[in-house]
C-alpha cells in the first residue's frame, strides 16, 4: 500500500456534489488528497476552489485536463496550445502536483495516426516553457487503445515514456490502471518509468466484464478482472510512494449512488483489494 494513502479524482463523485461538497466530505471521511477536473473548478470557481482545498488541508494529486492537441487547421491547433496553458495555470492556483494530460485523438477526417502523434509532441513542446515557468509538472496519460481515434492517440506506457524523452524533463506519465493493464510490457514499462522518475500518478479503478459503456462503466476496485495488487507492486518497487487515485465514470452504478457510500466504499476496497 502507498505511504500517503488515498486520494479521489473528484469524477468518481461528479453527480453528487459540486466541488467544495466533494471536498468537504472527503475531509469528512478522512480522504487527505483529490484531484478535480477542470469543468468542475469552472462551475465552482477558481479561487473558490483554491481556497476550500486549502481550508480542508487537502493534496492535490493531480488536474484533470489538459491535453486534446490535435486539430485540422493550425488555428485550431494553437487554440489548443492557448488552452493548455490556461490549465497550467489553474493547476498551479489550486496547488496540483501535475497537470494530467489526455493527449487527443486524430483530427476531424484524418487518417493519420503517426501525424496526429507529432502535433501531440508539437503541442507539448509548446505549452512546455509555460509549465516549467509555473513549476507545473505535465504527466501524459496513455489511453487504451479504444479510444485511439476520439481522446488520446498514446496509448501504451512506453509511447508515453519514450515521447517523454524527446521532450526532456518535467515531463511525466499518469499511470492508470484501466488503461494499462492489458499491455504486456507493463512491468518492464513501469520499472523503465521508475528508473527514469517519470511517474507523476497513479490512478485506479477496475475493468468490468462485460462493459456497457466504452467511457461510463468503470468499475470499483475488486469488481472486475485487473490484478490491482500486481500492478501496485510494480508501481511501489518503481519508487513510487505518492497517492492512489481513484478514478471512476460509473454512469449506471457509481454515480447514482449516495456519495458517502461511495467513498466508504472507495475506502475499503482501497485496503481490500488494491
Amino acid at each position: 500500500m502507498s505511504n500517503k494513502g488515498l486520494s479521489i479524482n473528484l469524477a468518481t463523485v461528479r453527480q453528487q456534489w459540486n466541488l467544495g461538497e466533494a471536498v468537504a466530505a472527503c475531509a469528512r471521511h478522512g480522504i487527505k488528497a483529490v484531484d478535480p477536473w477542470r469543468d468542475q473548478v469552472a462551475a465552482f470557481g477558481l479561487q473558490e476552489s483554491a481556497k476550500v482545498i486549502k481550508d480542508h488541508g487537502m493534496d492535490v494529486t493531480g488536474y484533470c485536463r489538459g491535453g486534446m492537441f490535435p486539430a485540422p487547421d493550425a488555428a485550431g491547433r494553437q487554440a489548443a496550445i492557448d488552452d493548455n496553458r490556461r490549465a497550467i495555470d489553474e493547476a498551479a492556483t489550486i496547488g496540483a502536483e501535475c497537470l494530467v494530460l489526455v493527449v487527443g485523438g486524430l483530427p476531424k477526417g484524418s487518417r493519420d495516426i503517426a501525424g496526429a502523434r507529432e502535433m501531440v509532441a508539437d503541442g507539448m513542446a509548446a505549452i512546455l516553457p509555460h509549465a516549467r515557468a509555473a513549476k507545473m509538472p505535465l504527466a501524459i496519460e496513455p489511453l487504451h487503445p479504444m479510444y485511439a481515434g476520439d481522446r488520446a492517440c498514446v496509448n501504451t506506457l512506453g509511447q508515453a515514456l519514450d515521447l517523454c524523452e524527446r521532450l526532456g524533463p518535467d515531463v511525466g506519465v499518469a499511470i492508470d490502471a484501466y488503461h494499462v493493464w492489458w499491455d504486456p510490457d507493463l512491468a518492464n514499462q513501469i520499472a523503465r518509468a521508475g528508473r527514469e522518475k517519470r511517474i507523476f500518478a497513479y490512478h485506479i479503478c477496475d475493468w468490468l466484464v462485460p462493459t456497457r459503456d466504452m467511457l461510463l462503466d468503470r468499475g470499483m476496485m475488486g469488481d472486475g478482472v485487473i490484478d490491482l495488487p500486481a500492478i501496485a507492486k510494480m508501481i511501489e518497487d518503481a519508487g513510487f510512494a505518492g497517492y492512489h487515485e481513484v478514478e471512476i465514470f460509473s454512469s449506471e452504478d457509481w454515480w447514482k449512488k449516495p456519495g458517502d457510500e461511495v467513498l466508504e466504499t472507495c475506502l475499503k476496497r482501497f485496503a481490500s483489494a488494491c
